[in-house]
């Protein structure tokens, strides 16, 4: 996710997914899911491929998340 500004990540209710929102340079927006395993202390993996995904606002890029990130769409109820 070079070069791209993180505008606010969401995390699952135990923190261990997260998505990041972000916008890139030419002012368009995107997401990205990512995974962590808390006992390794080894960060954080990306999931899926959601990042080329492009929107012209972070609102359309938030409910994309929602429908494409079943734990999103769980969490959001």
């Amino acid at each position: 996710m070079k070069n791209n500004f993180v505008i606010y990540s969401v995390n699952n209710f135990d923190e261990t997914k997260c998505i990041d929102l972000f916008q890139r340079k030419d002012k368009s927006f995107g997401y990205q899911e990512y995974r962590r395993d808390k006992e390794t202390y080894e960060g954080w993996y990306k999931v899926g491929s959601y990042e080329d995904m492009i929107f012209l606002t972070n609102e359309e890029a938030y409910n994309s998340a929602c429908k494409n990130i079943g734990w999103l769409r769980s969490e959001k109820k």
